[in-house]
């Protein structure tokens, strides 16, 4: 018999906002593999930290941070191969996935190469989306509102209509993208009803209305919020960050 995968999303980063069954398996599972970059620690391995025991076995998974475009299917082919003898050997083997492993999670290129090979489990997370809108006090959409999530390097085109034609919309990814996307919401009119929130339930988190925002780019962790349907949420939450 071999082994199980697991891809366990672990939630934005608080360690406490992982579920109970994620906290289950990975305290549970004799193999803990993760995405690190190769240019510092593990951010997911950094969440999961205080649950992890000396005896378990961890399997780093380096990805290489880069502008532009590097052999990632060289790298998740590798790491299969290299999860997959942990597998055979009957050890179930627990990716660890910051947020959710299927919400632009690098676990699912892990998925597609594994799962038709071996019994595969995916643990939902919650995402940082979610807990950026509890963070900053305003609910995502409601009713019959379009909700909208566009990744930053998009460009403004695409940007602009898929903003224009959505009630609610979260920007992600922001980066070296937030200046131009910065601009072009307030040429849109719609800086006031937008909220920033950066780093999420971490300790340096940073919650503020995006017109208070002067920096010229933002982390990699951090994303837009946008509100602009039928309810009165935009005014009322940057109401109460004021106060």
């Amino acid at each position: 018999m071999t082994g199980r995968l697991y891809g366990l999303g672990l939630g934005p980063g608080d360690p406490e906002l992982l579920t109970l069954k994620a906290y289950r398996i990975l305290t549970h599972s004799p193999v803990i593999a993760y995405p690190q970059p190769d240019n510092g620690p593990s951010f997911a391995r950094q969440i999961a930290a205080p649950y992890l025991r000396p005896d378990q076995l961890e399997v780093p998974i380096i990805v290489p941070m880069r502008v532009e475009r590097f052999p990632a299917q060289d790298v998740y082919d590798e790491a299969a191969e290299r999860l997959s003898r942990h597998l055979d050997a009957g050890a179930d083997v627990a990716v660890l996935c910051e947020g959710d492993p299927f919400f632009y999670g690098s676990f699912m290129y892990l998925f597609e190469r594994l799962a038709l090979r071996y019994p595969t489990e995916v643990v939902p997370g919650v995402s940082s989306m979610m807990a950026a809108a509890a963070a900053y006090g305003r609910p995502l959409a409601a009713r019959n509102d379009v909700l909208t999530i566009l990744p930053g390097p998009l460009d403004n085109d695409v940007l602009k209509a898929r903003i224009e034609a959505s009630q609610a919309v979260a920007i992600i990814k922001l980066g070296r993208h937030f200046s131009r996307i910065r601009t072009l919401i307030a040429e849109m009119g719609l800086a006031p009803c937008t909220g920033y929130v950066e780093r999420v339930s971490l300790d340096a988190e940073r919650i503020s209305p995006l017109a208070d925002i002067a920096e010229n780019s933002a982390p990699y962790f951090s994303m837009l919020l946008i509100y602009k349907g039928a309810e009165g949420w935009a005014i009322s939450s940057a109401a109460r960050l004021e106060r």
